[in-house]
């Protein structure tokens, strides 16, 4: 069978939508190239305002990124990053699967009133104070729970989970209730080994978040050992000298720009590598969840 020709309008369409997409791609990677440029450029270039942006450096320096990756607390930042990025999947789909199942489950008694209760903290959030004091009166308190249990659920994605499981097809989970199975057994056995897509699209999204997360880490870790990345990276850029996170021997290799550029890089580059994993499935996912309402 031949392939289907085009209608000039659908050539011209087709056309203006890849280049569209092309300028949003350059626009996407324009930032992260200067940023990776600019960290990578030596001390005596730096003055040069063509390097770092678009014209790779003559001459390449590691300096900046072998000065973060020797310093004591940027490897225990990161480490507390990991830990906070591995929790926070973790306990979010752990809460985020259940709750999306039943509220998929169509014939479940009293399912519009469970949903009116999820909605109510979407619509109308509570606020730091109360929040704050939840927190504290748990205990959680310079603990990295403190960061992971607040964003734990995340009713956006919820609903976007729910419309997935309920486009799965219906028969499977009736001949299992036929058979016997409990909705728990449906659930595990059924139901997420055809959600991969879904698990894997919601877990970046929770991923992105976690590691992303700043306000809660600066507002509930007061001890530097316990310290993200993100807080790190804001102590190094709003520090008017390196004194105090870099040894001022550093200046004769790498300058402030690089090791400001260094960081960000740094700091993005683990969910650079973790998306084209999963981009395969975000896509499916993403779709697939919002296509009922």
């Amino acid at each position: 069978m031949g392939r289907m020709r085009k209608s000039p309008g659908d050539a011209v369409f087709q056309f203006l939508v890849d280049n569209y997409l092309v300028v949003i791609l350059i626009l996407m990677v324009l930032p992260l190239w200067r940023v990776f440029m600019l960290s990578v450029t030596p001390q005596v270039d730096l003055s040069d305002r063509t390097f770092g942006m678009l014209v790779p450096p003559s001459r390449w320096s590691l300096a900046a990124y072998k000065q973060f990756l020797t310093h004591p607390s940027f490897l225990v930042a990161a480490g507390n990053s990991f830990l906070i990025l591995g929790m926070g999947v973790s306990l979010s789909l752990f809460l985020t699967v259940p709750l999306a199942y039943v509220l998929s489950v169509r014939n479940l008694p009293g399912r519009r009133f469970l949903h009116t209760l999820v909605m109510i903290p979407f619509l109308f959030n509570p606020g730091l104070i109360p929040s704050y004091l939840v927190v504290t009166g748990l205990g959680l308190y310079d603990r990295l729970l403190a960061v992971v249990v607040p964003g734990a659920i995340n009713v956006y994605n919820v609903f976007v989970m729910k419309n997935f499981f309920e486009g799965l097809p219906e028969e499977l989970k009736e001949a299992a209730r036929i058979d016997g199975a409990s909705e728990l057994y449906i659930l595990f056995k059924v139901v997420i080994p055809l959600s991969k897509p879904i698990l894997l699209t919601i877990g970046l999204f929770y991923g992105v978040h976690f590691w992303n997360d700043f306000f809660n880490a600066i507002l509930y870790l007061g001890d530097a050992r316990l310290q993200p990345l993100p807080i790190l990276l804001r102590n190094i850029l709003q520090a008017a000298n390196f004194n105090e996170y870099v040894d001022i021997d550093v200046f004769s290799e790498a300058r402030m720009e690089s090791l400001k550029a260094a960081s960000v890089f740094l700091t993005a580059l683990p969910m650079l590598l973790i998306y084209p994993w999963i981009q395969r499935y975000f896509t499916k996912g993403t779709l697939s969840g919002g296509l009922k309402g």
